[in-house]
């Protein structure tokens, strides 16, 4: 499973450098989006990319779980702290919330991540 993980954020950077290319004012803005709202504030890096692991959970969205688990881990959050997030996520979305837990296991094995 971890090569699944790993094969996704190679593809992924590769697929943001043809956006790039394609849509440079698109993902330019995107970026800085994401850049501006991620920083510290009110609320940590860290609890934004808890936050940000709990809806990707919620919303079923494979990329974003593998992305914001990785930046959370990044950001200094335990496994736990990240398993609580989908917690909620499952308590707002249900079964098919759960099943997208599963996904954070994926990441955590392809970061070597104990939990």
């Amino acid at each position: 499973m971890e090569n699944e993980v790993q094969d996704f954020f190679k593809e992924f950077m590769q697929a943001n450098q043809k956006a790039a290319k394609y849509i440079p004012d698109t993902f330019k803005a995107f970026m800085g989006l994401h850049e501006s709202i991620i920083t510290d504030g009110a609320l940590g890096k860290k609890q934004k990319e808890l936050v940000a692991v709990g809806i990707g959970v919620a919303t079923h969205c494979k990329p974003c779980i593998y992305l914001h688990t990785q930046a959370a881990v990044q950001a200094g959050a335990t496994a736990q702290e990240i398993f609580e997030a989908a917690s909620v996520a499952v308590l707002m979305g249900g079964g098919p919330a759960f099943a997208h837990v599963q996904e954070i296991i994926r990441v955590f094995d392809a970061l070597g991540v104990e939990y």
